[in-house]
């Protein structure tokens, strides 16, 4: 894995480190990108730049480490991060 990886952190809210994730409700990063219903990935970690009230998630789908962008504004992804548990479920 990358170097800059290690620095991220390993959980974010109910987020843990290699556990896989199904998108439970369909919804768009910051982007633009549709992350589609029944969809999953393993959590890699995250990264949170109070600056630009950022939230990096990085994952990794089908072998390609992959980086869903939101940002914490209420015209953007606030709600979706503040329900973030309701989005992302936990693959048992």
């Amino acid at each position: 894995m990358n170097d800059w990886l290690d620095k991220l952190d390993r959980e974010y809210r109910h987020l843990k480190a290699g556990q896989i994730y199904r998108v439970a409700r369909a919804f768009r990063d910051y982007d633009g990108e549709c992350h589609e219903e029944g969809k999953t990935f393993e959590f890699v970690g995250a990264n949170f730049v109070p600056y630009h009230d950022g939230l990096s998630l990085f994952v990794k789908r089908e072998g390609r480490e992959e980086q869903i962008r939101l940002q914490l504004h209420p015209e953007e992804q606030q709600a979706i991060v503040e329900q973030l548990e309701v989005y992302l479920r936990p693959v048992s």
